[in-house]
């Protein structure tokens, strides 16, 4: 199967604002992935979700589950965010301790910060 051609920026930004059908996004959103690019994916899962699309949410509760298991803050947040939902203090603190094993020290203090904070 031939690889999919994935749109340069702008093409991306007016295929986001044109609105895709869920199918056209989440082929879109696994392409995004395969190379890599998890936060470009997110604005594709998003879009599919909006459509009631399981295997977008299931797609941002991955990205989700990867943020917490790098101790990647930004990812955490993107994810969260396109899913609508704030993540519990356990699940900062989760991310904290990983990005302290990973040396991530700055994503470490923001996690810990929000654990505290209570999200």
């Amino acid at each position: 199967m031939a690889k999919m051609t994935l749109p340069d920026p702008l093409s991306r930004r007016h295929l986001l604002e044109a609105g895709l059908e869920a199918t056209k996004a989440l082929t879109l959103a696994k392409a995004y992935l395969e190379e890599g690019r998890e936060v470009e994916a997110i604005d594709f899962l998003s879009a599919a979700k909006a459509d009631s699309n399981s295997d977008a949410h299931d797609g941002l509760v991955e990205l989700q589950r990867a943020a917490v298991e790098r101790g990647d803050v930004f990812l955490m947040r993107l994810a969260s965010s396109a899913l609508g939902d704030e993540p519990a203090s356990d699940t900062w603190q989760s991310l904290a301790d990983a990005a302290v094993r990973a040396g991530r020290l700055r994503d470490a203090e923001t996690a810990q910060r929000l654990a505290t904070a209570g999200g």
